[in-house]
């Protein structure tokens, strides 16, 4: 019994702190069986995360185009934001050996947290967007 929820928690407990709301993967994850699949699941969700921060960014370079400065310290925000994404992974998973020190849900920990990080950012860029296209200022 002890063991059951000990691997309860494991599975449920450490992804639930990531917050995942899509519904691709909440259906991929639901009907994952083995952590490798849980693994790809995570993995998909990153990579969805990562492709509409680029459909925004580049949206957000459209819009700076006319601005030269803009348009370069968009580009520095955001090369910035990626030194910060992966130095606070690195931060939040400071072992050397990862696999040992963090087990087999390593890897679909990171990708959770990279995509949540990356929705923040695709937020920000939302934002910066909305002012470069002349709406409001972010508050």
């Amino acid at each position: 019994m002890r063991y059951g929820a000990i691997l309860f928690f494991a599975i449920f407990g450490g992804t639930a702190a990531f917050g995942q709301t899509s519904k691709e993967y909440a259906a991929c994850s639901d009907k994952a069986k083995t952590q490798i699949e849980m693994n790809g699941c995570a993995s998909a969700e990153a990579t969805r995360a990562d492709r509409e921060l680029n459909r925004v960014y580049t949206q957000v370079l459209v819009r700076a185009a006319s601005v030269p400065e803009a348009a370069e310290k968009a580009k520095a925000s955001e090369r910035a934001w990626v030194a910060y994404r992966d130095a606070y992974i690195d931060a939040t998973y400071p072992a050397k050996d990862k696999q040992t020190e963090y087990g087999s849900m390593y890897p679909l920990d990171v990708e959770l947290l990279r995509a949540k990080l990356t929705q923040r950012q695709t937020v920000a860029l939302e934002d910066l967007l909305k002012q470069y296209s002349g709406g409001n200022t972010p508050k």
